[in-house]
């Protein structure tokens, strides 16, 4: 096959003054799935993603258009060039256009993908194994999923941008049930590799949390005192983060509009010292990610126009204040705002948050918590009203000990609001979204405290 340089080289050959960018994607994914104590599946996947951005300039402005597809040779390369072009001449001159950045090149940019196998497995298929044989042994049904892909990217454009970068990452999903279905209980971890998931202490893990699930306490809806681990913190920041660009602020659709117009930046979102940040260099969490913009189509969040900008350290919410939103040069601009793209990491930071989970439920005292989150969907983005449903584990702590569980609630809150209520906090750690992890690998949050987070009914789901 032609390899990703010679596709970025033979699509920019095909520029006839107008500008071009290309972006050639190369993954390879190897994945187990599990079920009732046994191997189901196992997979090792290799595929490539080819997009091709035109930018055609006439008297009325530049209009862009993207064509997507594989490239097996340079006439299938030759083609999405064609089929970009002829699109963008159709289209409408974008409102955000701008001059391609010169992003430089990779000092790496001649090597070729990064690669995975099912190698990286091996030992997580033999402690399944292990766990499984202990499990018929305790009446304890397994399932789950466990997969490495390594992802490269390479971008060129006619501005002499020659970017390329290798993300590896991992995630390990397992769920415990009891025989009779009754009890369930979850757990989940993202890694750059498959080498630190030790399945023998998650297997424990969720073994006892099915035990402390054997005594149930009966739990009215309404609105309580929760601690949210980190995997539910992630997945509602996550959701906040999303929703943080400036774009939808400016149009006075999200809950960082400004009353009036504009937008919050500055405002006050917490009185907690509260830092929401990311950061492309983050190799102390292991969340270390692209350092430049890779956009093949806009969105809210991005332009191909933006194509490798680099991307630095950002504090999108700073001591409780709100101090950046995700904007691309047009909605900075517009807003009056510094330059802030989206960077595919994210961390919430307490600057008082200290202690595991299980530190922070003894300083707690008495609520309950909240193990992970599921079928999240906003309700309301004006103010970032968000509904879902609690799983596979809502425990009864009084005392600052678990006493039992709970059944299931369905939530109604806003993670915006949710950050002005909060009052205790653990240590930031790595951590998996259970709803959001197959979007969003790369997340390291703290255990928090929230007052009168609102669950309002009960729910059957386990």
């Amino acid at each position: 096959m032609i390899t990703a340089q010679e596709i970025v080289e033979v699509a920019l050959a095909e520029s006839s003054g107008e500008d071009l960018a290309v972006i050639v994607t190369e993954t390879s994914d190897t994945n187990l799935r599990w079920a009732v104590n046994t191997l189901t599946t196992n997979g090792f996947v290799r595929r490539q993603e080819v997009d091709v951005v035109a930018f055609t300039s006439s008297a009325t402005g530049t209009s862009t258009a993207t064509a997507s597809g594989n490239a097996l040779d340079a006439r299938g390369v030759k083609s999405l060039v064609a089929q970009a072009r002829s699109a963008s001449a159709k289209a409408a001159p974008a409102d955000d256009a701008a001059t391609l950045v010169n992003g430089g090149q990779s000092a790496d940019w001649a090597d070729p993908p990064s690669d995975t196998s099912p190698q990286v497995l091996a030992n997580v298929a033999a402690s399944l194994g292990e766990a499984f044989y202990r499990g018929r042994l305790d009446d304890v049904e397994h399932f789950g999923y466990a997969e490495h892909e390594v992802s490269t990217t390479y971008l060129g454009t006619t501005a002499n941008t020659r970017l390329r970068h290798s993300q590896p990452q991992s995630r390990l999903e397992m769920t415990a049930k009891s025989h009779n279905r009754a009890r369930s209980a979850w757990m989940g971890t993202a890694e750059l590799d498959m080498n630190h998931i030790d399945i023998a202490a998650m297997e424990a893990d969720l073994h006892r949390s099915l035990a402390l699930q054997g005594h149930q306490i009966q739990i009215d809806p309404g609105r309580h005192r929760v601690l949210l681990s980190p995997s539910a913190v992630a997945d509602l920041m996550i959701d906040l983060y999303w929703s943080a660009d400036a774009r939808s602020a400016l149009d006075g659709r999200s809950v960082f509009s400004a009353t009036g117009g504009g937008t919050r930046v500055g405002e006050t979102i917490s009185d907690s010292p509260i830092t929401l940040s990311s950061d492309p260099g983050d190799d102390e969490s292991g969340m270390a990610c692209a350092d430049f913009e890779v956009s093949a189509a806009p969105s809210e969040t991005s332009t191909p126009f933006d194509n490798g900008i680099g991307l630095g350290a950002t504090d999108w919410i700073s001591q409780g204040r709100l101090q950046h939103l995700i904007s691309t040069r047009h909605t900075a601009q517009l807003a009056g705002i510094p330059l802030t793209p989206g960077v595919d990491n994210l961390s919430l930071r307490h600057g008082e948050g200290t202690g595991s989970l299980s530190d922070v439920a003894e300083r707690m005292g008495d609520g309950l918590l909240i193990t992970c989150l599921w079928y999240n969907r906003v309700v309301d983005p004006a103010t970032l009203l968000l509904t879902g449903l609690t799983r596979d584990g809502v425990y009864v702590v009084r005392g600052g000990e678990i006493a039992g569980a709970c059944g299931n609630f369905r939530f109604n809150d806003s993670p915006v609001s949710m950050l002005g209520r909060t009052v205790e906090a653990g240590s930031t750690v790595r951590t998996l979204a259970r709803e959001m992890g197959d979007y969003f690998n790369r997340a390291a949050m703290p255990p928090l405290v929230v007052g009168d987070f609102n669950l309002s009914t009960s729910s059957e789901a386990l």
